[in-house]
């Protein structure tokens, strides 16, 4: 079996140097790759993101991570991503890479998604220029994923996994309150991720959401963020 680690929403700041660290030491006890999905920081300053490289700094296992909306709110996520690549993690928007772990090869996509809503119930790319840029916006993540999961299909993987921060689904949103699920994800992402294909989607975000949820082509998705998983990391267990 292939063991996956992730966790999403840890919104490390400064007082939090060395909170995640001693589970973080024990991953290649239980997992072969740690998936970090978005929201590591709270106001994405360039102090927090370091606190949080010194938290995945020479982990024994690989570390894939892409950024959430808190880690884009001080206006420089480009210098968040160097701090986190400089510790060793890959940080991805709308790129793939595929971890070679003792033979084993798990492809990631990643990018962090964004809202618009699902089948239904979702905002369309009509009407004034600020509305089509909000779908234009969300529309192009969900392309930038599907390329990169269909790039890794050429690249003999064991595996294929999507990562996000907003949800593709919203069979995890249960518990929040549906008045905002058009800000917690988009139903782009899973027609990105059932027409390319992965074997899991991994995603943060909702905090009061619900850990189990599956795309409408049969893709499992999980929640993540850990006031949902409720602990360190929480690894799923995979097929070749």
């Amino acid at each position: 079996m292939i063991r996956i680690a992730a966790v999403g929403d840890i919104h490390l700041g400064p007082e939090s140097q060395g909170v995640l660290r001693p589970s973080f030491e024990t991953l290649h006890e239980s997992a072969d790759v740690l998936l970090l999905a978005g929201d590591l920081t709270r106001h994405g300053t360039v102090e927090e993101a370091q606190v949080v490289a010194r938290e995945i700094k020479d982990l024994a296992v690989p570390v894939v991570a892409v950024l959430g909306n808190h880690d884009h709110h001080a206006d420089c996520p480009d210098d968040v991503t160097a701090v986190l690549q400089d510790a060793g993690a890959r940080v991805l928007e709308g790129q793939a890479t595929v971890v070679d772990n003792g033979g084993t090869r798990i492809g990631v996509a990643g990018t962090k998604g964004f809202g618009g809503g699902f089948v239904g119930r979702c905002a369309g790319e009509f009407g004034e220029p600020i509305m089509r840029e909000f779908v234009r916006y969300s529309r192009h993540r969900a392309d930038t994923l599907r390329a990169s999961l269909e790039e890794l299909r050429d690249q003999d993987c064991d595996v294929r996994v999507a990562l996000t921060h907003f949800s593709p689904v919203p069979d995890t949103l249960a518990g929040e309150p549906p008045e905002i699920y058009p800000f917690l994800g988009s139903y782009l992402l899973a027609e990105a991720i059932d027409s390319a294909g992965a074997d899991l989607a991994v995603h943060g975000h909702a905090h009061l959401g619900t850990e189990h949820g599956m795309t409408s082509g049969g893709v499992k998705v999980r929640n993540v963020a850990q006031p949902v998983i409720g602990r360190a990391f929480h690894v799923y267990h995979l097929a070749r």
